[in-house]
């Protein structure tokens, strides 16, 4: 019987890691304590990961939508019912990620987010500078040459 040969083959990727000045989560639910548990929860498990926390806040009045509906389906339409959704939103900041780190820790959140809570993620990356531009060198003062 022949033994078989098993070859490992590892392919490491040169890419580098992408950098993140800024990832900026914006929350929005409709109650209140539910948004400020999240926030707690949120900030605790960054700060649990090394992630720098900056700003956190909400807005000051929830954004309202009234829909005014007609009770009967097809007359008396001096009869209406109104309904009314409040919205409130909640903003977190979290600077200098890398991008496996703001991977692992948008995974881990998300899959932790409260029913009834909608998550948007925004991120600010760094980038270098293209090719074509280049940075202006010194430059020499005409003044101080003569």
């Amino acid at each position: 019987m022949r033994k078989g040969r098993v070859y490992l083959y590892l392919f490491i990727s040169l890419k580098l890691d992408q950098l993140y000045k800024l990832v900026e989560l914006e929350v929005k639910g409709h109650d209140t304590a539910v948004l400020k548990s999240y926030e707690w929860f949120a900030k605790t498990a960054a700060r649990e990961l090394g992630i720098t926390v900056g700003n956190c806040w909400s807005l000051r009045k929830p954004n309202k939508n009234r829909l005014v509906l007609l009770k009967s389906v097809f007359i008396y339409k001096k009869h209406r019912v109104q309904y009314e959704i409040r919205t409130q939103f909640h903003f977190l900041q979290f600077h200098n990620l890398t991008g496996s780190t703001a991977d692992t820790f948008l995974e881990y959140i998300q899959r932790n987010l409260p029913e009834g809570v909608a998550m948007k993620v925004t991120k600010v990356a760094v980038q270098a500078l293209p090719k074509h531009l280049v940075p202006p060198e010194k430059v020499v003062n005409v003044e101080e040459s003569i």
